[in-house]
């Protein structure tokens, strides 16, 4: 009689039950302790370090940006497109284009502008005679014809508000092969009034890179549409002198936000001189001083430490 062949005891499966059920209470006590975290994190406002992000890029989203920062532009879609496109845009809105001499013929150029309309990339688009690169919502990609016709025009997907690494690093790829790039710092749309606030995202960039960075600010775009209408409203855009700033060795989100400053108070001041709005000065109570926020910390120690003694 073949042993081997038999049954196991039932000591055996008693055991590992045993051991089944002990491994399930330690995975069961293993997500407990993840799910307070998650919750202590989540009230003092400390990102979990399992969270996902809240719109994880697609592999079609990154095969656009790839496609971008390898090949470019489709030159059988964008070169005929713009060759109908830039005259349109000039006779339908009267463009008029201000400080073209400043723009140099070649090498890679970081444009910074304001944003008001979908029109813009368009018409920064009109001030040379090269392709130029820009990004583009995501929300834009999910077409399948929206997104292939986008990307042959230059654009590449970037999650708005999320701090999309993946689109800026195809921004850096495009600008260190010699192309243009367009970067609106305020993130979206802003409209009507004065500009918005802009997000360091572009003086990030313009250090990790080096290039000259073009202020721009484009006006008009915002009134030439109304719901599907594009009415011929007259636009205007003016360029200022390239901006350089030196590469660091080890750059700051503090670097990044004063180089960001910076290049908007240059925007800002194009914008000016179009006519467009000014920003209203903040408060002197609102304004930040350095040495009031340290009186403030101090005040916030001794206060702690009165309450402990008491």
């Amino acid at each position: 009689m073949d042993i081997s062949s038999q049954a196991p005891p039932r000591e055996g499966v008693g055991a590992g039950g045993q051991v089944a059920r002990d491994g399930l209470k330690t995975r069961v006590r293993a997500r407990a302790r993840g799910a307070r975290r998650a919750g202590l994190a989540s009230r003092s406002g400390a990102p979990s370090r399992s969270a996902a992000p809240a719109h994880p890029a697609s592999p079609q989203l990154n095969a656009f940006r790839e496609r971008t920062a390898r090949r470019g532009v489709n030159p059988f879609v964008y070169w005929p497109v713009r060759a109908l496109l830039v005259p349109a845009l000039l006779i339908y809105f009267r463009t008029r284009r201000i400080g073209r001499e400043h723009l140099p013929r070649g090498g890679p150029l970081l444009f910074a502008s304001n944003h008001r309309s979908f029109l813009d990339p368009f018409i920064i688009g009109t001030l040379l005679r090269r392709p130029v690169y820009y990004m583009a919502k995501r929300e834009l990609f999910e077409r399948r014809w929206q997104a292939w016709l986008l990307s042959a025009l230059g654009a590449f997907p970037v999650d708005r508000g999320a701090g999309d690494a993946g689109a800026m690093d195809t921004a850096r790829e495009i600008l260190e092969r010699g192309d243009c790039v367009v970067v609106f710092p305020e993130g979206t749309r802003v409209r009507p009034g004065p500009l918005g606030r802009p997000r360091r995202g572009v003086g990030r960039l313009a250090l990790e890179t080096g290039v000259p960075v073009v202020p721009v600010a484009v006006i008009g775009t915002e009134d030439a549409r109304r719901g599907w209408r594009i009415r011929p409203h007259r636009v205007q855009v003016r360029v200022g002198r390239p901006l350089r700033f030196p590469r660091p060795e080890h750059s700051s989100p503090a670097i990044a936000a004063a180089v960001t400053e910076r290049i908007w108070a240059c925007v800002s001041l194009q914008w000016e001189w179009l006519g467009g709005v000014p920003a209203q000065p903040r408060p002197i109570s609102q304004r930040s001083d350095p040495s009031a926020r340290r009186r403030r910390a101090h005040q916030k120690q001794d206060q702690r430490g009165e309450a402990r003694a008491a």
